[in-house]
Parts: structure tokens; C-alpha cells; sequence
């Protein structure tokens, strides 16, 4: 299957070439006998520079089994995996601590990835503090900037994760997923636990980060319409596979597969298109 050419970007070299990944979990079956699991069925895709790539599917279509391959927090079980011209789908484990920082994870409920014991700048600057490269001085600059720029008061710094609000946190983890500079950022369904009009707050900070510092993104989702409006493309996964993907728009107004059509049905704030029955 073809993809459509990228629409922003696309006279440049892909950041992220996903070539026919797969990924298969073992498990006993019946009377103890072993039987694969197949995640990812020959997924491929490329994502440029500067970009933002939607990958949407329902729940166990392959979506956050990607994010993590992507993220080098799982093993591929076959095909190729290229990040700025490193195949990390065959490299060893010393070579993907150097790319992990390049490529962060942004989860659906930012409790999970926030420790409860520290402050905010104390989770702001732990990433500095690892990498030893600056002064306390210039890594607490850095965390405020980074607070000023998630739109998130200097007074947030001494508290703890807990006594910020849902949104709050979500912006805590975009910013602490901006410490080290990243050149790719998963949206793991990042706005997926937040009310809407948080979501839309939320997603206009991406859309304001993405065109601020020429961020390339990988946004995980189950809603189409959210994904049309964070991203250039989108690509629908179904049991494992790639079965649609295109520009945003004409995913929206011409989905060519019944599971397209079902995700879009599914979103009570999209009109629903005048597409033709399917045949049984």
C-alpha cells in the first residue's frame, strides 16, 4: 500500500523510517501449550522532520506497542527501525541508552511518570542533573523556561505533582519531556484522560510547540478528530497493521476503510459523512 506524500517537509530526510516492524509476544495457550500474540503485523511508515504523524486505531490495534518499539522500550520481533540513519531495531543496548533521550514518551495519565516525593523543579531538572553537564544554576534556568514556556507559573515550582490539576501535570510532562531537547515526541493518547475543553487547551500548547521549535511529533490516538487537528497525516492501524493512510483531510472527508469509518462514526463532534453502506 502507497501512503500519500507528506505534506510539510517533504523535501527533507525522514527523522523516523519504520519499515515492516513487527512484534509478537509469546504466551501459553491451552494445556500449557505456547502460541504468538502478533502486536504489529509489517508496519511501515516515514515521519519527517518537523511533522506530525497521527497513528489511530481502537483499543488493541498495535498503537502503544508501536510507541514503545519507537521509544526503544520494547524489542522488535523482525523488520527495521531507522532513527537519523541508526538502524535501532538491530542496535545494541549501549548505542539506544544515547537515543532514548532524542525520543520521549508522553503517557495518558502523567501521575504514572511523575514522582509523588519531589517538587517540580526537582522533576524539571532530574534529567540535567543525570546527564551532569550543567551548573544547579543553569539547570533551574532551564526548568523555569521550560515552566514559562508549558504555561506553568514559577510558583508551581516548589510543589508536589499532586496539588496540580490534571492538565497541570499533563503540562509538567511535556515539559519534562522537552528537558533534554528531544527530536522526537510520542503522544502516547497523551489527552485522553482530560476533559475536553483541557484537551484543547492542551493541544494548542502542542500546536504552539510544534511551530516554536520545529518539533516532530508521533501522536497516538483513538480520536480522529483530535488527530486531524494535531496532525499533518494520519495513518489507522487495525489488528496490527497500517490499513489507511493519507493526509488529514482526506482521511476526515473520504476514509476508504470500514474501520476509518467506524472511528470516525464513533466521534460525537464530527457531522457524520454521507458515506456509502458497506456490503455484508
Amino acid at each position: 500500500m502507497e501512503s500519500e506524500p507528506t505534506l510539510r517537509g517533504q523535501n527533507m530526510e525522514p527523522l523516523l523510517t519504520v519499515d515492516n516492524l513487527s512484534k509478537r509476544y509469546a504466551k501459553r495457550g491451552f494445556a500449557g501449550a505456547r502460541q504468538d500474540f502478533v502486536a504489529l503485523d509489517g508496519v511501515s511508515f516515514t515521519v519527517s522532520t518537523g511533522t506530525a504523524l497521527a497513528i489511530v486505531g481502537e483499543s488493541g490495534s498495535g498503537k502503544s506497542t508501536l510507541a514503545a518499539c519507537i521509544a526503544c522500550l520494547e524489542t522488535p520481533s523482525g523488520g527495521n527501525l531507522w532513527f537519523e540513519g541508526k538502524n535501532l531495531a538491530q542496535a545494541p543496548e549501549c548505542d539506544l541508552r544515547l537515543v532514548r533521550p532524542q525520543i520521549q514518551l508522553i503517557f495518558p495519565d502523567p501521575a504514572s511518570s511523575l514522582s509523588a516525593r519531589w517538587t517540580v523543579l526537582e522533576i524539571l531538572v532530574e534529567p540535567l542533573v543525570l546527564q551532569g553537564k550543567l551548573s544547579r544554576t543553569q539547570m533551574e534556568t532551564r526548568a523555569f523556561s521550560l515552566l514559562e514556556r508549558v504555561g506553568l507559573s514559577q510558583d508551581a515550582a516548589e510543589r508536589p505533582p499532586s496539588e496540580l490539576s490534571g492538565g497541570q501535570r499533563q503540562r509538567l510532562a511535556i515539559a519534562r519531556a522537552l528537558t533534554l531537547d528531544p527530536k522526537l515526541l510520542i503522544l502516547d493518547e497523551a489527552l485522553s484522560a482530560l476533559d475536553c475543553s483541557v484537551q484543547a487547551q492542551i493541544a494548542n500548547l502542542l500546536l504552539e510547540l510544534q511551530s516554536s521549535l520545529a518539533m516532530t511529533f508521533l501522536f497516538i490516538s483513538h480520536d480522529l478528530a483530535m488527530a486531524a487537528h494535531l496532525a499533518d497525516e494520519i495513518a489507522v492501524m487495525s489488528h496490527g497493521r497500517i490499513i489507511e493512510h493519507g493526509p488529514s483531510t482526506k482521511i476526515l472527508q473520504n476514509p476508504g476503510h470500514e474501520a476509518t469509518r467506524q472511528l470516525l462514526a464513533a466521534v460525537p463532534r464530527l457531522p457524520r459523512p454521507p458515506w456509502p453502506a458497506t456490503q455484508q
